[in-house]
């Protein structure tokens, strides 16, 4: 997480282009947690995250900003639309919820970890029992001859399962019981522990673990979740991802303009809209969620809010909940320069994506120049003609142009195939200048 701004925004520069003044924010607000993590326990507790509105069109890297972040610092994040909740009473999703998405977030980013880090213990978990499946154990009365006979069978066994010499040997294991697991986090913690009992106690209707003849190398993929449940302490792994989605968690929350209420708008009468901000604002300011893991607070998870904000403002939004997101960043639609630097210079672009799922099929792709500005340019007058969406557009748009080429790609092993600039305008063409069918279309 010891990251400077500079290189967490040249970080971001690989996957998302322009957005400069996001990218700075989101980089400043990174490091401010970072510093303070190196102050006093007290001082710690008196600074609070700097909670970020981020105002912009679909498709211009709001969420990818946020994403690509917590996945380098192995942060917990999680995405959810302010849209899907509803204020208490009503039919949907618990505001809460998204407080106990985050801790699962955790719970499977520290267990990754561990096992990471105890991947040698678990690897000698999984080859000691399949040795122990090939060479059953010596009754104990045996001559010490035949034991140390029998310790180096059991070595050059080792070794062979090691080098995948016995891999497509075939081998009889205990599969574990099939146990149901509720993670339903919608639901209150107390309800959860009930039907958690309930899973426990379905499991125990089957005392015998059912037995399954598999290949060796089929063995140490099952084996492997085995050895970490017995290798593992999930005690401690469980309060360190607490601890880290309390120090280290992101929520973005999407899609906040549509619980904001226009003075404009009849929406001014939905009690859910206006009751959804009030029950987020605890959570945003701080305070304790029950989870099936703990209780965990949430002082110092970093909010990041979004929303295109075309029919409300953020002005809409109840003061209160203005209040806690003080950092306000304005994302840029995007133009034709920034599109053809989308298929150009970020890191696994769509056009390398394409490129090499046809690659599979033996096909050379490639796209001219002039193919990939006309691409950019055509994406550009459909999101100007019918809705702005953005980058996504390009996924519509190449997949139009590419679709025969992919459909018949089988046959054309061993060719190469250009994308030129007389391709794309055949197939975009009279789609884009055709109104309404490129609405249906792209």
């Amino acid at each position: 997480m010891n990251m400077t701004p500079k290189s967490i925004v040249a970080y971001l520069d690989e996957y998302i282009i322009g957005q400069e003044a996001a990218k700075k924010t989101i980089a400043l607000a990174l490091r401010t947690r970072h510093r303070r993590m190196q102050l006093d326990a007290e001082l710690q507790d008196e600074i609070m995250p700097k909670n970020i509105l981020m105002i912009g069109s679909t498709g211009v890297g709001k969420t990818e900003i946020s994403r690509r972040l917590a996945k380098m610092m192995g942060l917990p994040f999680i995405k959810v639309e302010a849209s899907k909740f509803t204020e208490v009473g009503f039919v949907g999703r618990d505001v809460e919820s998204m407080v106990r998405d985050l801790v699962m977030t955790s719970i499977n980013i520290v267990k990754g970890e561990e096992q990471e880090k105890n991947q040698g213990a678990i690897e000698k978990y999984v080859i000691n029992t399949i040795v122990e499946k090939l060479l059953p154990p010596l009754p104990s009365l045996v001559s010490e001859t035949k034991k140390e006979e029998y310790a180096r069978s059991k070595e050059r066994m080792r070794d062979r399962l090691l080098r995948g010499d016995m891999d497509e040997k075939t081998i009889e294991i205990d599969l574990p019981k099939l146990s149901v697991e509720f993670n339903d986090t919608n639901m209150p913690p107390e309800m959860a522990k009930v039907q958690e009992s309930f899973s426990k106690m379905f499991t125990n209707f089957n005392k015998e673990e059912g037995k399954k003849e598999v290949t060796v190398k089929e063995a140490k993929e099952i084996l492997k979740s085995e050895a970490a449940d017995k290798l593992l302490d999930m005690e401690a792994i469980r309060s360190k991802a607490i601890q880290r989605a309390e120090q280290g968690g992101i929520v973005f929350l999407d899609e906040i303009d549509k619980i904001a209420v226009s003075s404009k708008s009849e929406g001014r009468n939905d009690p859910s809209k206006e009751g959804v901000q009030r029950d987020l604002l605890p959570i945003v300011e701080g305070s304790s969620v029950t989870t099936k893991y703990g209780t965990i607070k949430t002082d110092h998870i970093l909010f990041i809010a979004a929303g295109a904000f075309h029919v409300s403002k953020p002005s809409d939004l109840i003061p209160e909940l203005q209040g806690r997101f003080p950092l306000r960043v304005e994302l840029e639609s995007l133009d034709e320069e920034a599109l053809y630097k989308i298929m150009t210079q970020t890191k696994n672009s769509l056009l390398r994506q394409y490129e090499a799922l046809l690659g599979v099929e033996e096909v050379t792709l490639s796209f001219d120049d002039d193919a990939i500005h006309a691409i950019a340019k055509l994406a550009q007058l459909a999101n100007e003609k019918t809705e702005d969406i953005g980058a996504r557009r390009l996924h519509t748009v190449l997949e139009k142009i590419l679709e025969d080429i992919s459909f018949s790609a089988d046959e054309s092993a061993g060719e190469s195939i250009a994308v030129t600039v007389d391709l794309v305008h055949d197939k975009l063409d009279t789609v884009i200048e055709d109104e309404d069918l490129s609405r249906y279309i792209l």
